[in-house]
């Protein structure tokens, strides 16, 4: 449909509205005459009832939380039922269609007279405790399209760092570039280990997805319990263990062995230690 013929039907809509509650206005302002109102107050008084039901139906259009929702809903239905009760019996008690119209019975029976009586003055009161909490409702409601922005933006404040910026992963060839260039410090090595493929272990860990470096303190349980050794005790020790060995057997590799260190530390025993032998003097016989 057009906007052209969306409002042609509003304003159909309202002229029916509007003349529907004349009719009620004039049902309803004898039923409060006959109450006890006032002329002021009968005539104020379709405004209570039928307002409120407009009130309500606004409220159910505009309210998305289902809660609140059918609150209004069933404020609609109430006040509805009310009116349409009212209105009944304006038309079934023929003294309410006087020209003159005072205080009067809406029913014969006594007990029902109360009903409608009880009935027909406690809609003005319900009229501010539900009105005023159908207008709160809708002050404060948020429209769906909002609350789900504040939320996602709220998420997104509270997530860290590390949520919000993943960095890409690196190549190959750079992960294997840095790890040549950055060597770790070899310390003391077993005695019996075996080389390692440098290249492979480079290649595997580049294919490895990167994990981020262990900060702060190394626990005690994770440390050597064995002391390192300083160059000099590496030397004494060195001199000790080879005392009786030939010059030929003074390698690196067997030094490396029997004092259970780093093949560079190996070979700088080995040096100084041939460098001695050839120092001391050799004994006449």
């Amino acid at each position: 449909m057009n906007r052209a013929g969306k409002t042609l039907l509003v304003l159909a809509l309202v002229a029916v509205v509007g003349m529907a509650f004349r009719v009620s206005w004039n049902a309803l302002r004898d039923v409060a005459t006959a109450v006890g109102a006032d002329e002021t107050g009968a005539t104020l008084y379709p405004f209570v009832v039928d307002g409120l039901m407009a009130l309500a139906l606004v409220a159910t259009l505009v309210l998305t939380d289902r809660a609140d929702k059918k609150f209004a809903l069933r404020v609609l239905a109430a006040y509805t039922a009310a009116s349409l009760v009212l209105n009944f019996v304006h038309g079934l008690v023929p003294e309410l269609h006087g020209a003159s119209i005072d205080w009067t019975r809406l029913a014969d029976w006594d007990a029902v007279n109360w009903l409608l009586v009880l009935l027909a003055t406690s809609l003005p009161v319900g009229s501010i405790y539900f009105g005023s909490d159908l207008v709160a409702k809708v002050l404060h409601h948020r429209p769906i399209e909002s609350a789900n922005a504040e939320e996602s933006t709220q998420v997104d404040t509270e997530r860290s760092i590390s949520d919000l910026a993943v960095p890409a992963p690196e190549s190959v060839p750079d992960l294997v570039e840095r790890a040549a260039i950055g060597q770790p410090e070899q310390v003391d090595s077993a005695p019996d280990a075996e080389p390692i493929d440098r290249v492979a272990v480079r290649v595997v860990a580049a294919e490895q997805p990167t994990k981020r470096r262990a900060t702060g303190r190394v626990p005690d349980v994770a440390r050597s319990t064995r002391p390192r050794r300083t160059a000099d005790e590496l030397l004494a020790e060195a001199r000790q263990l080879t005392e009786s060995w030939p010059v030929d057997q003074l390698t690196a590799e067997g030094i490396r062995k029997a004092l259970r260190t780093s093949p560079d530390k190996a070979r700088t025993l080995r040096e100084t230690l041939r460098a001695e032998r050839a120092a001391e003097p050799v004994a006449v016989a």
